[in-house]
């Protein structure tokens, strides 16, 4: 255990050997002299002498990382442990060289141990101060957040990655954890469980410190070595929220009708939990369990069958294309079902809260929850007598197909657009596994236990469930039996792909499996030749994923991933406040989690309600997110109006090329609750970036309670900036250039404003109230023409209907003479800044009023063409 003072590292993932996990630790120092010289030629920048741990920042000087580092601390230069000509064996050559080029920036730091243990902490020294970082780290089992710091006490168990910044806490001590997972597998040598790089560019150093990992272990692939699944350009519709557990086949259809007729159709559909065959081990074996609503009650079912459950296997081929939803269907159905269900909660915990409290009669809140179940029950049956409809013979449903294979079918004949359907899935198939003997499979049920590291994390239920139930565990040589089971078949039936959810049960299962790494290998070894076979090699989005095992065994494969914790429409503690404070926690998870997700997958910001108080808020998020954009509306509760903001009418959306990140100015603050900063964060279109400005103050992590709540205090208005650099232009070569513009057009979302900057101008101030956001589209400026009058300075923004405006353009041209030639994807109104008027303005070759001037505003106005997938041609003559 570490000193009072202290906190420790807990990185547990690949390495090489299964006790030996890897943490990634990044500097953002500048590069200097020191060390064993690399393959390169160049000295690597650390150091260990004298019990401190210092790295070149530059003019012959270093800096100390570490102090009072013990003697059984190590460190090896990255050029010492890999040898670009004998890198793993899948590591593409160009990679090799990049990583070989970046090596004198990196080293391994380790330790030895004195004893063969399973858990092995070491204290590697102290953090000399002031010195700022960030500690992503593990807050629940499955999800990541950022913590802000300055002092060693400020680093957080189970903390996954550490940017530490150049600039200035006091000395505190830091220790290091190897953790297997199992009480056989020991070791003594953890010389290589820490990498460290360090450079004076934040962003690289992330990714040079990726890819020296990636080229050292083997284990995973880096994203920009993977396809993107091509749901990533499409709007889609999860049906968590409509549903939770009581998800059905003419719910699902009822709802992708309502965005298809608004106009705003879903290319995606998420199934979400509630359409397995699952039961609990004391109902009958072959039954489907009854009564499962609310998130929660399914937690300790197993998987009894690979199929769908008897809601869905009760679907005949025709039967909505026959008779439609509204002719029998009451939607209002399936919330008065989950208001009902949430009574049953909340009354569980007010009987919960009075025992606490010394009460001992509860007789009243049992006769309370047992009559509000006897009418959940009797609204059940009475859903199922309105789903018994799809089964009565009117003679018009034939002999076709049935089950889920029928229903796909016929939702592609009503709603062609509707590319992919995912379905979700628990890694170990249901939440409680596979339930022994229902199956081929060789399952059994193994308690759950989770580890020490993760006892200073959140309460959950998922995890009280877990450990209630245990899991199912199929035997780990038939891991690959177990997804080819499920996925033939789901791929069969017209399944693109799947959500894989719950993966961090493995850690709590892996004791009498070879400890957490190699338990590990062998499921994502299974799912990735799986997913490889059935669903393209991209037909997945990993949840629940958010800890470095995952990242390095499990994403050869996997190339979209969640980078927060769900969204949570209100807060399920009971703070009327959470409506709005639990979205800004949402946005700031995401966008730091990303800086380290991002280099192995390409990170999904989850779905959001667009009804919801803070629809916009977390439509602006989406838009500039570079992930995909779907929502979890309930039937009949759509904002359209948000949506047509982030949607073509095709129902593909305007991505950014990149992901988002936040922006230096903001990479080592609170944006929750410190009451000065603004989340800034930045992402790149084909002509132009954005800055994403949000307020998301009021909310954050409680180290003491374990727990996110509401900081009422620091809910006010907030202040910021922006300016042309706070955009990363030069981190992708497409882009680059752009860096070097003399001058950038800024449009302002909200208030609809046209600035001209230069690289040298004062920042655009900008205040913000609570819960809300400003987008900056920043566009170079290009001089057009000759000299003399026909000389234009123009920058094309984009359709400033969109959120994302600028992901809108498709191309530009500066054509002969004194033209300039667009295409432009979407409908509304097309804004350029042009220093003088258009002697002339086409789309689609006719000739189009435009207004100029206010500033340099030229707009013109355009419009959908099915017939040409809604590109428009624009030309502006000068």
């Amino acid at each position: 255990m570490a000193p009072p003072n202290e906190s420790k590292l807990t990185p547990k993932v690949a390495a090489t050997d299964a006790a030996a996990p890897k943490l990634t630790t990044t500097g953002t120092t500048a590069a200097a002299k020191a060390g064993t010289s690399s393959s390169s030629g160049s000295p690597c920048l650390f150091s260990l002498r004298d019990g401190e741990l210092t790295v070149g920042v530059g003019a012959g000087k270093t800096a100390a990382l570490l102090t009072g580092v013990p003697g059984n601390v190590t460190l090896t230069p990255f050029a010492e442990a890999f040898d670009p000509t004998k890198a793993s064996s899948d590591a593409p050559r160009d990679l090799a060289c990049q990583a070989a080029a970046n090596a004198s920036r990196g080293a391994f730091l380790g330790f030895t141990f004195p004893v063969a243990a399973s858990r092995a902490p070491c204290r590697v020294g102290r953090l000399p101060g002031p010195r700022r970082f960030l500690s992503v780290f593990r807050f629940k089992t499955w999800w990541s957040t950022a913590w802000a710091g300055r002092r060693g006490r400020d680093l957080q168990m189970e903390t996954q990655e550490l940017p530490v910044g150049h600039l200035p806490g006091e000395d505190d001590g830091v220790v290091i954890c190897a953790e297997s997972g199992s009480a056989a597998v020991i070791g003594t040598d953890f010389r290589r469980i820490a990498y460290v790089h360090a450079g004076d560019d934040p962003y690289r150093v992330m990714q040079e410190a990726y890819l020296a990992a990636r080229v050292h272990l083997g284990t995973f692939r880096l994203i920009q070595e993977k396809a993107l699944p091509p749901m990533a350009d499409r709007f889609g519709w999860c049906t968590w929220d409509a549903f939770y557990l009581t998800v059905d086949p003419v719910g699902v259809w009822q709802g992708v009708s309502e965005f298809a007729d608004a106009g705003v159709p879903p290319r995606f559909l998420i199934i979400d939990d509630g359409w397995q065959s699952v039961n609990r081990d004391d109902d009958p074996p072959h039954e489907d369990a009854p009564g499962l609503v609310l998130g929660g009650d399914q937690m300790t079912a197993r998987l009894y069958r690979f199929d769908e459950c008897a809601r869905f296997r009760g679907y005949r081929e025709g039967a909505l294309i026959n008779r439609p939803p509204e002719l029998f269907y009451d939607k209002s159905m399936s919330k008065a079902v989950v208001r009902k269900a949430a009574e049953i909660e909340n009354a569980g915990k007010a009987k919960k809260k009075a025992a606490q409290g010394g009460a001992t009669d509860l007789s009243r809140f049992d006769a309370k929850i047992a009559q509000m179940r006897r009418e959940v029950d009797q609204l059940l049956v009475q859903r199922d007598a309105m789903l018994a409809k799809l089964g009565d013979d009117d003679g018009s449903a034939g002999d076709g197909e049935v089950g889920l294979k029928a229903f796909l079918k016929d939702m592609r004949r009503r709603f062609p657009g509707l590319d992919d359907v995912y379905v979700w899935q628990a890694l170990c198939g249901g939440w409680g596994g596979v339930r022994p003997g229902a199956t081929h499979l060789d399952a059994r049920v193994v308690p759950a236990r989770p580890l020490p590291g993760l006892a200073g994390t959140m309460e959950d239920l998922a995890v009280d469930r877990i450990i209630e139930g245990g899991i199912g565990l199929v035997r780990p040589d038939q891991a690959g039996d177990l997804y080819e089971s499920m996925h033939s078949y789901l791929a069969g039936a017209g399944v693109t792909g799947v959500k894989v959810d719950v993966v961090h049960t493995l850690e709590y299962v892996c004791e009498e499996h070879g400890g957490r790494v190699e338990l590990a290998k062998a499921y994502y070894d299974g799912l990735s030749k799986s997913v490889a076979k059935n669903f393209a090699g991209t037909g997945i989005i990993a949840s629940m994923q958010q800890c470095n095992d995952f990242f390095f065994l499990g994403t050869r494969t996997v190339a979209m991933g969640r980078a927060g914790d769900d969204f949570w429409f209100e807060d399920p503690n009971g703070d009327p406040m959470g409506v709005f404070w639990l979205q800004g926690a949402h946005m700031v998870n995401c966008a730091y989690n990303s800086l380290w997700m991002g280099q192995f997958i390409r990170p999904d910001w989850d779905m959001f309600q667009s009804d919801h108080a803070c629809a916009a808020f977390h439509a602006a998020s989406r838009a500039i997110c570079g992930g995909p954009v779907y929502v979890s509306d309930s039937l009949g509760g759509h904002g359209f109006a948000v949506l047509r903001r982030l949607v073509f009418p095709d129902g593909t959306v305007p991505r950014c090329l990149h992901y988002a990140l936040p922006t230096r100015d903001c990479l080592f603050k609170n944006p929750l609750f410190d009451q000065q900063t603004v989340l800034k964060i930045w992402n790149l279109n084909k002509f132009g970036g954005v800055i994403g400005a949000f307020n998301c103050q009021g909310a954050g992590w409680d180290p003491v309670e374990h727990r996110f709540r509401g900081y009422s205090h620091c809910y006010k208005p907030v202040s910021g900036d922006v300016r042309p650099a706070d955009v990363e232009w030069s981190y992708r070569e497409d882009t680059s250039a752009m860096a070097k513009a003399a001058s950038y057009a800024v449009y302002r979302c909200q208030t609809e404003e046209l600035l001209l900057m230069t690289q040298d101008s004062e920042p655009i101030q900008f205040t913000l109230q609570p819960s809300s956001f400003e987008l900056f589209t920043f566009a170079p400026v290009t001089t057009i023409g000759g000299v003399g009058a026909n000389k234009a300075c123009f920058a094309p923004i984009g359709l400033v209907d969109l959120l994302n405006c600028g992901g809108a353009i498709i191309d530009v041209q500066h054509g002969s003479g004194d033209e300039v030639r667009m295409k432009v994807k979407g409908g509304g109104r097309l804004l350029v800044y042009s220093d003088v008027e258009p002697k002339k303005g086409l789309v689609d070759g006719c000739e189009a009023e435009f207004e100029w001037g206010n500033g340099g505003k030229l707009m013109v106005d355009v419009t959908w063409k099915q017939e040409k997938d809604g590109v428009s041609d624009v030309v502006f003559g000068f």
